[in-house]
């Protein structure tokens, strides 16, 4: 449980007049709560109140785990066959009357679940938005967050050397994610943060590629994109190897893009602007002629989450302070040619910023 955490939602709270906080993104809940869940269809809901005790509202299935996690505040549980608005109702009203504000999360809150919720609150205003105050809560990462986060990088070095040792002629994609995602499992790693992606040949030159069958051949650059999930934080890095010597092309997009992405690297520290270090890694790329191949944002923010609040793109004119973290990952995709990309998660320091992960950006070969 994220008691200080807690103590800053509710002095937003009165600072802005708001009586009750609905929460229902399960990473947010989790970020408050320390109990972590994925009630797919059922409800899991979390309410905070101005100057009584919060209360989890869970399914039943999970109360008991929800009990016996960090969070030291009421779990109320409901069975399949229950009306859950009509519970959650009954326990706001019992518990803080009837509030006139009530502050939800408008980017997960769907349609239906607001109506079926809302119908209970009538004469309740619901116009305030959470989710910016919980992204401006998690951008300056904790000295504790930042450990996490930290490990959660160490653990992308393990897979990328289990993933560069998987590599050989006839290899497919999936066998290669197979081996990574079952190693890591042996050592104790639960969970990816995300889908692990494994991608030869051309199939590199998608930024969002489908791994599959396809086997890795001789001369081939192979991307690897993955990151764990690690006592609650993520990790997030890109690799991009060659399966034997590459041609002298491949070299030169290879080299193209480590350039870009040390330039914002180096480029970190307080008080730059995250539209500048997309324009410092931007403006590399485009000077060699393939700034049309580099078709999307510099990075974005990582913490419990995959991806964060900020995003590294222009316009966006957030200035950098210290305790933020963030993907830098530049890349040049030729499709039917090849593809690299280069990333890694660093947090901003005093000096600059250092990244979680610490496995060699040049161009390594497999042999």
């Amino acid at each position: 449980m994220n008691d200080k955490k807690i103590k800053e939602l509710t002095d937003w709270m009165k600072k802005n007049g708001t009586d009750l906080v609905y929460i229902t993104n399960p990473n947010t809940v989790s970020y408050f709560t320390g109990f972590a869940s994925d009630p797919h269809e059922r409800i899991l809901a979390l309410f905070f109140s101005v100057d009584k005790d919060p209360f989890l509202f869970t399914p039943a299935l999970d109360a008991q785990a929800a009990k016996e996690s960090s969070w030291q505040y009421d779990v109320i549980g409901y069975q399949d066959a229950q009306d859950p608005w009509k519970i959650i109702a009954s326990e706001i009203h019992n518990r803080y009357g009837t509030p006139a504000d009530i502050t939800i999360e408008k980017s997960s809150l769907s349609l239906d679940h607001f109506e079926a919720f809302a119908a209970y609150f009538p004469k309740t205003s619901f116009a305030k938005n959470l989710t910016p105050v919980i992204e401006q809560m998690q951008l300056r990462k904790t000295p504790e967050e930042i450990d996490k986060l930290v490990e959660a990088g160490s653990w992308a070095d393990v897979a990328f050397e289990i993933g560069f040792s998987a590599i050989k002629e006839g290899a497919t994609e999936a066998e290669i994610i197979a081996e990574i995602e079952y190693q890591l499992k042996r050592k104790g790693v639960a969970k990816m943060s995300f889908d692990t992606e494994v991608l030869a040949g051309a199939k590199a030159a998608n930024p969002h590629g489908t791994p599959g069958d396809d086997p890795v051949q001789k001369n081939h650059f192979v991307l690897f994109d993955l990151g764990v999930l690690w006592k609650d934080y993520c990790s997030d890095a890109t690799r991009t190897v060659a399966f034997k010597e590459p041609t002298a092309f491949q070299r030169k997009i290879y080299d193209i893009v480590l350039e870009a992405q040390l330039a914002a690297q180096k480029a970190v520290k307080p008080g730059i602007k995250a539209s500048e270090l997309d324009r410092i890694a931007r403006e590399v790329i485009e000077n060699y002629g393939y700034g049309e191949a580099f078709n999307h944002r510099l990075g974005h923010g990582i913490g419990t989450t995959i991806h964060e609040y900020p995003s590294l793109v222009a316009g966006n004119d957030l200035v950098l302070e210290e305790g933020m973290c963030f993907s830098i990952e530049p890349g040049i995709y030729l499709p039917n040619e090849v593809g690299v990309r280069i990333e890694d998660c660093v947090y901003v320091t005093k000096e600059g910023c250092q990244p979680f992960t610490k496995t060699n950006k040049e161009l390594q070969i497999i042999e």
